[in-house]
């Protein structure tokens, strides 16, 4: 079918059922702010019905090509009736068990280029970083502020930076845990800040997921500069792995709020930024427990795993247990609900 055709196409089935979309919309707002009792018992009757309405709306978008917007726009709203329409009956922990196994893996993998794209500025900072530390040492210094180093900087020893990495709780635990404290703080505070400054159209989250692997790479220089690359990396990526991932997600839902502003489509960017906002909220939620997470393995590995083949081994079992995570975790509630959206379709 032509361009022209499926825009045309586009249009016309927005303009016939938006007025269903909104309605829902209003109600999930005023729910969201006040609580399910603030709806009259009339619109409780209709939750249901306008659920059914969006579900079959977006498999008719799915089915004509529309823009990718609206897909979005549809399946965001569509996650948030059936919270309201599904989610009072269920206990805390059920929720909690749906969000984790669902609502986040899936999350993620609908804005996954704005995720793609953030890993690859921290990636080209880590490299930049590098290269330039390699090249001149001094430069370290203009990456990470020396007073949150824990005295890990181009003028320490090779031994001290050794102790560092495979430190047993001895007279070095205490410069040791401020150094990791430090990478943890630091990753933790780019994350939020990559994703509330989105809204800035993505600027300062670019900036920040750069800047952030600068620091990255200024410590992977050093510490190669002495000849132990390996036992830095063997060291920081068992929880590295998560912690920075949860920094790559939180940037990539920053971006997410940015992509609504520049590229607003047929929505207004006030409604747009709200829809992308909710969206982005739930990567985000993720994000930080991905970093408590990462804090926790941090401190059993700091003291307990002197082993580089150990630290390597979990390091690769992270990497795979996140991939497949996120490949594979909510598939099955996918197509449990592609199943549902074709049954209210057929039904009368």
């Amino acid at each position: 079918m032509a361009p022209e055709a499926i825009r045309l196409r586009s249009t016309e089935f927005r303009k016939e059922r938006e007025a269903t979309w909104r309605e829902l919309e209003q109600m999930l707002d005023l729910a969201d702010k006040k609580g399910l009792g603030a709806l009259s018992a009339q619109q409780v009757h209709r939750l249901p019905h306008l659920y059914r309405a969006t579900l079959s709306s977006l498999s008719v978008a799915r089915a004509i090509s529309t823009d990718s917007n609206l897909l979005d726009y549809l399946e965001s709203l569509a996650g948030r009736a059936y919270f309201r329409v599904y989610g009072n009956k269920r206990h805390l922990r059920t929720a909690l068990a749906e969000f984790a196994w669902w609502r986040f893996p899936a999350a993620v993998r609908r804005h996954k280029w704005a995720i793609v794209l953030a890993t690859a500025l921290l990636v080209l900072g880590a490299v930049t970083g590098h290269l330039m530390v390699i090249g001149n040492p001094d430069t370290f210094y203009s990456f990470v502020d020396t007073e949150y180093a824990g005295g890990r900087n181009p003028a320490a020893s090779t031994e001290e930076l050794r102790e560092v990495l495979y430190d047993d709780g001895g007279g070095v635990a205490q410069s040791l845990a401020t150094f990791a404290s430090f990478l943890f703080s630091n990753n933790a505070r780019i994350a939020m800040m990559a994703f509330a400054l989105g809204f800035l159209f993505g600027v300062p989250t670019l900036y920040l997921m750069f800047t952030n692997g600068l620091v990255i790479g200024a410590f992977s220089a050093l510490y190669a500069g002495r000849g132990m690359a390996v036992d830095l990396w063997g060291w920081l990526l068992p929880h590295g792995i998560t912690e920075i991932g949860a920094v790559c997600l939180c940037g990539g839902a920053g971006l997410v709020l940015a992509q609504k502003l520049v590229f607003p489509g047929r929505e207004s960017r006030l409604r747009g930024l709200g829809t992308a906002g909710r969206e982005a909220g739930v990567i985000v939620i993720g994000g930080v427990a991905m970093l408590f997470l990462a804090a926790l393995i941090e401190g059993i590995f700091r003291q307990t795993v002197q082993d580089v083949t150990v630290r390597y081994a979990v390091v690769s079992s992270t990497l795979i247990a996140w991939a497949c995570y996120f490949a594979l975790a909510g598939r099955r509630r996918d197509r449990a609900v592609a199943a549902a959206v074709t049954i209210e379709e057929q039904a009368p």
